[in-house]
């Protein structure tokens, strides 16, 4: 079995959670009732074991916006104990005046490597995000996430197609700092006019030097592990980006909502298998290593 780093990955305390308590909140992977609970580092540790996973990066999870030193606290700590994760990316409000308070209170952990806020806006209501799909050019936005080349942090860019055009500007205008495209830019559905736009976005992205992509999150939309979407996504991602800007991760626990960690990286694999070991080696390991550095 092929070693991996999995590039994107949960764990949580459900009274730090807020869509997981109270009322049922609308989510764009469907119903939760599964996971309304703690999912700790020892179940994702039993969930992938024998994947070949030997690290991995934790990405935030929306604790409250106030909690957001103390999530990457809890992931901190559980490292020291536990030796996992490897990597944290944490939250901070890049729609504030100024960001650098929260980054500096995040810096003195030393596993953080970058910070994920959500900016993903479609016209669909229940797949919406973001307060607008311009949000990604929001002035204080850009020149707050314009402030993470000075800290080495990357950011997690979640986009749909439709703003991805926008989504390049201000990767563009940050040369210095490494965006990941979370969940392969966020396919929808099969319909020829939506796959189109989200190669076009692919495309339109691929672009800038300083774009990556996650092969995570791809049942997100299906609610179920289809092996053929997965080799869609990847056959097409490899096509436009090439191995070296790709990554896995397995987005664990939302997809054990309909699959288990085995049977999605054993999918992933397989897709990725026919373009041969440097692709593999490449999705599984060296992309994440060198944008990350899990340690």
């Amino acid at each position: 079995m092929q070693k991996a780093v999995d590039a994107h990955f949960h764990i949580w305390r459900q009274k730090d959670q807020p869509w997981l308590v109270g009322p049922m909140v609308p989510r764009i992977f469907g119903p939760y009732e599964p996971i309304r609970r703690d999912y700790p580092i020892t179940e994702f540790l039993d969930d992938q074991k024998g994947s070949g996973v030997e690290k991995a990066v934790y990405v935030q999870t929306n604790w409250a916006k106030e909690d957001f030193e103390k999530e990457v606290a809890f992931l901190q700590k559980t490292a020291q104990e536990t030796g996992w994760p490897h990597a944290i990316v944490g939250y901070a409000d890049m729609t504030v005046d100024d960001v650098r308070p929260q980054i500096d209170r995040l810096m003195k952990y030393k596993l953080l490597r970058g910070v994920r806020m959500q900016l993903h806006w479609h016209e669909t209501p229940a797949f919406r995000f973001a307060a607008s799909a311009d949000q990604v050019i929001d002035p204080k936005v850009r020149k707050n996430v314009a402030r993470l080349k000075d800290y080495g942090l990357s950011f997690d860019l979640q986009l749909f197609p439709a703003q991805m055009k926008d989504g390049l500007t201000l990767v563009g205008e940050n040369p210095e700092t490494n965006f990941i495209l979370t969940h392969a830019g966020m396919l929808t559905g099969m319909e020829p006019e939506t796959t189109e736009a989200w190669k076009a976005g692919l495309r339109t992205l691929a672009a800038a030097p300083n774009f990556y992509a996650k092969l995570s999150g791809l049942g997100t939309f299906e609610h179920r592990n289809d092996p053929e979407l997965i080799a869609y996504i990847v056959d097409n991602a490899i096509e436009i980006l090439g191995s070296d800007r790709l990554m896995f991760g397995s987005n664990f626990p939302i997809e054990k909502l309909w699959t288990s960690h085995a049977e999605l990286i054993n999918a992933h694999r397989a897709a990725v298998a026919k373009h041969g070991t440097e692709a593999e080696a490449d999705i599984f390991w060296n992309t994440a290593e060198r944008v990350y550095r899990p340690v």
